[in-house]
């Protein structure tokens, strides 16, 4: 299956237990850039990744290793749609909201406290403030005082977005090196 095939087939009625592609997108960069997902496939399709064919998994599997090669040469992954094409003003019905869904439930799939991204007093605030922005688009605080105050502001939301694709390599690293 090739990448444009995985694609369609995720953005389709038969992707019956996993996420559309952009979401997908998310949910892959999490599980690289944060600590070892090591049941991502599982988790991607709650479980059900045995009833998805062989050749979807293998090209997931496939995409993942791309965008950790990306990773690992310490450039950033390319979001798969424009930020200058969102509309802030309806935040809920966009691309980078599907994106940052993904990337949320990956960043929480996990129920294993080893695998928090949290429980390192030494990282907690680097990675809240590194993942703040796909917080406020994934819209899972949104009725948070502090994120409905930062969703009134179009200039900070514009800079939250441009800021993901340097935060996906500054968590890469945080979790990823020893400096």
């Amino acid at each position: 299956m090739n990448f444009d095939d995985l694609i369609d087939y995720l953005d389709s009625d038969d992707n019956e237990f996993g996420m559309p592609s952009i979401a997908t997108h998310g949910f892959l960069t999490a599980s690289l850039v944060g600590k070892s997902l090591k049941d991502w496939q599982s988790y991607l399709f709650e479980g059900n990744e045995k009833q998805v064919k062989p050749d979807v998994l293998v090209a997931l599997n496939d995409w993942r290793e791309q965008l950790k090669a990306t990773l690992q040469d310490e450039r950033e992954i390319e979001l798969p749609f424009d930020i200058d094409d969102t509309d802030y003003s309806d935040i809920e019905n966009n691309d980078i909201s599907e994106w940052s869904v993904g990337f949320i439930d990956a960043m929480y799939a996990s129920e294993d406290e080893a695998d928090d991204w949290f429980n390192d007093e030494d990282t907690q605030e680097d990675v809240a403030m590194l993942t703040l922005p796909m917080v406020l688009f994934s819209g899972i605080d949104a009725e948070e005082p502090d994120m409905v105050k930062l969703m009134k502001d179009p200039d900070t939301m514009q800079q939250m977005a441009e800021s993901i694709e340097k935060n996906i390599v500054e968590l890469f690293l945080l979790f990823h090196t020893n400096d």
